[in-house]
């Protein structure tokens, strides 16, 4: 399967050298580029894409908003570039809808791999975003009471254990181990609490499961 990107930057070089970077690969095709949100918006509309590789600052619309559209009105995914790891719009962007995170530096192969787990319809943060993610939640309070009242009374006792140990950072075939049962069931449990919770990804679920206080920082 050939996976479609749209690349968008305010950086004509940047934008031009990830583009032919990806473009080289035999699965990957470039349909357009964009040199703001607006116009990295008007693309996802044309071309249809799998992957919108966006810069999360531009002119005109920033990344965020840009994210928010496309992740509202369609199914493609939006992996965001930033300059800075401690990039105050990380939280929102995320929010936004955003399935990955990757510092505009880095390496040629992951990049590639990023846009590939990112189509694959798995979530991506770079290390340093992990931990900006994490230093989100660990500097507010704890779970406020009434933070998102009933929100998770739709899973079940297995779903909600399910993503309290995706919100603990483990990869299916770890909650496997730990509930002991089959990585096919845990797939199963993860597409059922997305569904039911209206959540895009593990990213969103994440948020979810720190928002509601299923999970608390530090525990």
């Amino acid at each position: 399967m050939t996976v479609r990107v749209v690349v968008a930057d305010d950086q004509e070089l940047v934008r031009g050298g990830f583009a032919m970077i990806l473009a080289a690969q035999p699965d990957i095709d470039v349909v357009a580029e964009a040199g703001d949100g607006v116009e990295a918006v008007a693309a996802v509309r044309e071309h249809a894409p799998d992957v919108l590789l966006l810069d999360i600052r531009m002119p005109r619309m920033d990344g965020i908003e840009a994210a928010r559209i496309v992740c509202a009105e369609t199914a493609c995914r939006v992996l965001m570039l930033t300059t800075f790891d401690l990039d105050d719009y990380v939280f929102d962007a995320l929010r936004a809808g955003a399935s990955g995170f990757l510092l505009k530096d880095v390496r040629r192969d992951d990049l590639v791999n990023a846009v590939r787990v990112v189509a694959g319809g798995e979530s991506l943060l770079a290390p340093a975003v992990t931990t900006r993610l994490i230093h989100e939640f660990t500097s507010r309070p704890a779970a406020r009471p009434g933070a998102a009242p009933g929100a998770l009374d739709v899973l079940t006792a297995r779903e909600r254990e399910t993503l309290q140990l995706i919100a603990r950072g483990l990869s299916n075939a770890e909650i496997a181990r730990t509930l002991v049962v089959s990585e096919h069931t845990v797939k199963t449990h993860v597409s059922n609490l997305l569904t039911k919770l209206g959540l895009r990804d593990r990213v969103q679920a994440v948020i979810a499961a720190y928002e509601s206080g299923l999970a608390v920082p530090g525990a």
